[in-house]
């Protein structure tokens, strides 16, 4: 029964309760009858009026209608003919000691986590846009309270068990009571229920509490996890540990062989139950995937020119315009490419841990800011490849511009003395320019040595910054890497100038994600994950909530303004409040200054030995390196033939 039906019914007992006559004896009965015949046609029809309509669908979209219609041929960024053979080898940088990606603890190995599926899988050239994976289908009302997964039943884990709604649920509650902390809080709140109605049939119940944008694709994009296989070992195969044995996944590759801190192998699983079904054609095109471990970047470098592996993303600027000069080059065997990446840059910076009081005072973040010279480091260090960012959003609809005005306006306005008034009349922070000549900007250090005057850290007698009470202002940039060492160093060099206690403290991969995890670092580099339609992920990013352990908020930041308008985005219900809550966020976040805005490019640069092709129409959101390229055996056997590969 449909709501205007309902409605319509209410109408006609209404019009027979005004003509029932008022006089009494048998016309009173009638009269008291009539009213309870009313009475209760009300009650039945008010769970009809507050029921919305019921969607169901193949797939769903946070914004507008879904690009694909239901029964798709195939993505139109695929090779539905593409060939299937041959090995993917990439390579990786430090060590691993874990086979388990959700792991509280240690580190763990390149691409475990993909032997894991999930209801939906993302689209990759409609943002927000996501189609049955292990659902077939799903339904939900239109207020989006709760929504119903149905499974296909072929589906199956790679020991040929079926995925069923157990293990959905399951997976769900692991996650909460041994995944990371952040997460599964947030989660619990926004999430308290999750029910089994089938064998193929599961529903989750969202909190009334909470927005309900991204709840459906949230709960769409949860890893699906073998029960039993958790249940035979309860107390060694735990989430939150490290362990080699990954446990089963119903993904098309499955774990082949480790050698840890030296290389993993997965192969293409033959017996993959969605090889078939419409969201998978023309991908998954390896045999085989292996990733070969480096002690460091230069090493990784050697290893893909003598091709021990064969296809390199490099992210160094250094290298990608001086270490591709060999043979394989130049004999055309090596393909140089640089493929178009229409996502919004990740927000790249060096991040201070807010947690730190040093950190609280705006004057002492601004400082640090104006110490970092972008130029000089780009001209000289990074041969003029990467453009500067200032927006969280850059180059984006959502990126903040000019002065507030429209919506974005209001939503600042009402944020009242949450933030400074300056905001509602000033173009956003933009990152500070520097003179490429020498890499001190002398202009920029007097500014922000006068900031630091006017924070109360003054000169002492040994050079050093020093508070009232004698305390030395002291920065250490935390490090991994030493390509970034080389960047870092000259910035350091510049605080130091300024009279500030500063070092860089490069330590190995296991003590940096430990230090990360806990917090334990003064300034870090890091780049926050971006997208183009916020939703749920920016409370673990910026929120208060978690602030002091986030992985994912690294800064700790906490701010009553920030919270508002990542509610507000949470809760959009059309692209235009979205938007504009996105550009006050971007323009709140910037006149935080809590991280110095380093660099982006709006390319993806990609190394490969020529035996590999990709679709002629890339999708815009992702490469597809994983998943849509393939071997070209022809050329392969060419490679081969002539001993540029083994």
């Amino acid at each position: 029964m449909t709501s205007h039906r309902a409605a319509q019914r209410h109408k006609q007992s209404t019009a027979q309760a005004r003509v029932l006559p008022r006089d009494g004896g048998a016309r009173g009965a009638n009269l008291a009858l009539a009213v309870l015949t009313f009475v209760l046609l009300a009650l039945l029809a008010l769970p009809v009026w507050a029921e919305d309509k019921i969607i169901k669908s193949h797939g769903f979209a946070e914004f507008g209608a879904l690009k694909y219609p239901e029964g798709f041929a195939h993505f139109d960024y695929v090779n539905p003919a593409a060939p299937k053979g041959g090995e993917l080898s990439i390579s990786a940088v430090g060590t691993f000691d874990s086979m388990n990606p959700y792991t509280r603890n240690g580190r763990a190995g390149a691409l475990s986590s993909e032997q894991f599926e999930s209801l939906m899988v993302e689209s990759y050239d409609e943002p927000g846009s996501y189609y049955g994976l292990i659902a077939e289908s799903l339904e939900y009302p239109e207020n989006q309270d709760w929504v119903v997964f149905n499974l296909r039943p072929e589906a199956r884990f790679s020991n040929g068990t079926p995925v069923t709604a157990d293990d959905v649920v399951f997976s769900h509650n692991i996650l909460l009571d041994q995944g990371l902390k952040s997460y599964a809080e947030a989660v619990r709140k926004r999430i308290p229920k999750a029910e089994v109605l089938g064998p193929h049939r599961v529903k989750f119940h969202f909190s009334p509490d909470f927005p309900r944008r991204a709840m459906i694709s949230q709960v769409g994009g949860t890893p699906v996890f073998s029960k039993a296989w958790f249940d035979a070992d309860p107390e060694t195969r735990r989430l939150d540990e490290p362990r080699l044995d990954p446990g089963i996944g119903s993904g098309p590759y499955v774990l082949d062989s480790v050698d840890i801190n030296q290389r993993i192998t997965y192969r293409r699983n033959p017996d993959y139950w969605g090889a078939g079904i419409n969201v998978n054609i023309g991908r998954h095109n390896y045999d085989a995937i292996r990733v070969e471990y480096f002690g460091d970047a230069i090493a990784a470098m050697e290893g893909f020119k003598a091709g021990i592996y064969t296809v390199r993303p490099e992210n160094n600027s250094k290298s990608w315009a001086t270490a591709y000069e060999f043979d394989a080059v130049s004999a055309g065997n090596v393909i140089k490419d640089e493929i178009a990446d229409g996502n919004v840059p990740g927000a790249n910076g060096f991040v201070m841990n807010l947690l730190r009081p040093k950190f609280q005072d705006i004057r002492v973040r601004e400082a640090v800011q104006l110490a970092f010279n972008f130029e000089w480091t780009n001209e000289s260090l990074q041969y003029g490849l990467f453009r500067h960012r200032s927006s969280f959003w850059q180059d984006s609809d959502l990126e903040a511009k000019g002065i507030p005005e429209g919506l974005e306006l209001d939503v600042l306005a009402r944020l009242g003395d949450q933030i400074d008034p300056a905001i509602l009349s000033s173009e956003p922070v933009i990152a500070h320019a520097s003179k490429p000549k020498r890499p001190n900007d002398r202009r920029n250090l007097r500014r922000a040595m006068k900031l630091l005057d006017e924070a109360g850290w003054a000169v002492g007698a040994d050079g050093l910054r020093q508070n009232a009470a004698g305390e030395v202002l002291k920065i250490e940039f935390l490090l991994d890497s030493p390509t970034l060492e080389r960047i870092v160093g000259p910035y350091v060099a510049n605080l130091r100038t300024m009279g500030i206690d500063a070092e860089l403290n490069r330590v190995d991969y296991a003590q940096y994600t430990s230090r990360r995890r806990e917090k334990d670092f003064d300034m870090v580099s890091f780049a926050y994950r971006t997208s183009l339609e916020p939703s749920t992920g920016l409370y673990q990013q910026y929120g208060s909530e978690a602030h002091e352990y986030s992985v994912f908020n690294p800064a700790g930041l906490a701010d009553p303004a920030v919270d508002a308008l990542i509610g507000n985005i949470v809760d959009a219900k059309t692209q235009d409040v979205l938007y504009s809550n996105t550009r006050a966020l971007d323009r709140v976040l910037r006149a935080k200054r809590f991280m110095v805005p380093t660099w982006y490019l709006d390319v993806s640069w990609i190394a490969y030995w020529k035996q590999y092709a990709y679709p002629e129409n890339l999708p815009p959101y992702d490469t597809g390196l994983l998943d849509l390229w393939w071997v070209d055996a022809d050329r392969e056997a060419e490679l081969k033939a002539s001993g540029a590969l083994r």
